[in-house]
């Protein structure tokens, strides 16, 4: 039996947010304090579940909650990942903010990897949020691999270790070159701003994607650094056939270039 008390704690931190043929839960926020080169920084952290559970999601909010808690220990979530968002500053209410749709990237998030360009630009993102005084960085959970998974990427990267580039490992392995779906990141997104945005990313079909979605987002900073040996066929392949758009030498500031 779920205490009351717990149910009354949890269930004013639980947003419920449809989608057309599933609806995210949205827990948060939640108080991170952040080590960001030495510093500590303080993000506001969110975590969402997309379900189709009817039990999940009826009317009585207290009710959902307490079914919601007392189905977590059957649920199995640790064997699947689920996604977040960072948020600093006064993201809701700032005329601009910055955000970063970022792929989760086990080697070169959590490892280190050079391999890509992931780590770098995952860390990076961060302080650039941090300089500019608002914005969110969404940790995306089914992206691995650009949507195949970290077991098929293992095996992509088997093949790139033969001379295939990026795209065409996942297209030897039946994959698009691309599957990744940005519709529950961008319905949180909307959740917590409707002000305009600016995205951090070298790829243009991520903009388009916000755009598509009604999102005001019209300005982009690009994001390029940590090139080496390793990742340089890589980082060639994103743009020479996935579209990313060439990085451009830039000594002004952040804000200066947002300006623009």
């Amino acid at each position: 039996m779920i205490k009351p008390e717990i149910t009354s704690i949890l269930q004013n931190k639980i947003t419920r947010i449809p989608l057309a043929n599933s609806t995210n839960i949205l827990v948060g926020p939640i108080t991170l304090p952040v080590n960001l080169d030495g510093e500590t920084v303080v993000f506001k952290w969110y975590n969402w579940l997309n379900t189709t559970d009817a039990e999940l999601l009826q009317e009585d909010s207290s009710k959902a909650t307490a079914a919601l808690i007392s189905r977590l220990p059957s649920m199995n979530l640790a064997e699947g990942q689920q996604s977040s968002v960072l948020v600093y500053g006064d993201f809701e209410g700032s005329e601009d903010a910055l955000i970063r749709m970022h792929s989760i990237c086990h080697t070169g998030d959590i490892f280190g990897s050079k391999r890509c360009d992931c780590g770098f630009q995952l860390h990076q993102s961060m302080k650039m949020i941090v300089e500019h005084g608002s914005g969110a960085l969404f940790y995306l959970a089914n992206h691995e691999g650009r949507g195949i998974g970290l077991f098929s990427k293992s095996l992509a990267y088997l093949l790139q270790e033969e001379g295939y580039d990026t795209v065409e490992a996942n297209l030897e392995l039946g994959f698009a070159d691309d599957s990744r779906n940005y519709e529950e990141a961008i319905s949180v997104l909307q959740t917590l701003r409707h002000k305009p945005v600016t995205l951090i990313t070298n790829n243009p079909k991520k903009l388009d994607a916000l755009k598509a979605a009604g999102m005001n987002a019209v300005k982009r900073v690009a994001l390029w650094g940590d090139v080496s040996s390793f990742n340089e066929k890589y980082l060639r392949t994103k743009v020479a056939r996935s579209g990313h758009l060439e990085a451009v030498k830039d000594t002004h500031s952040l804000n200066e270039r947002l300006a623009k």
